[in-house]
């Protein structure tokens, strides 16, 4: 997949959109738009505004933020095909699900014997 983002350093919902790409490590190419010639040229061109972030996904342009909205994160794991892993702290014993302990392993409706 083919990323190219549309940003500006001034711009906080850019600064946000870049996050998202850092945390899921999706590889992108950055086009600043204050400082890349023709970049709010070919902005205006492809989408008929100076409107960013904008994502480039494959020769697609999609705008992953809506205004009074924000970043739609949940829209973008699924454009970009990110896959959340099941939380592992559920499990009784999160640092060795395959190993549970005992208090993991005993009902919440009952309580272990007192020691004397």
């Amino acid at each position: 997949m083919e990323l190219i983002v549309y940003s500006a350093l001034w711009c906080p919902n850019c600064r946000e959109a870049k996050r998202f790409l850092d945390k899921y490590n999706i590889a992108y190419k950055e086009i600043d738009v204050a400082t890349t010639p023709g970049a709010a040229e070919e902005l205006i061109r492809q989408v008929g505004k100076r409107a960013i972030p904008q994502f480039v996904i494959d020769g697609e342009w999609v705008q992953p933020y809506r205004p009074g909205k924000g970043f739609l994160y949940e829209e973008m794991k699924t454009r970009l095909g990110i896959q959340i892993p099941s939380v592992i702290s559920e499990h009784p014993n999160p640092l060795n699900p395959l190993r549970s302990s005992v208090l993991g392993c005993v009902p919440p409706s009952r309580s272990l014997p007192s020691v004397p």
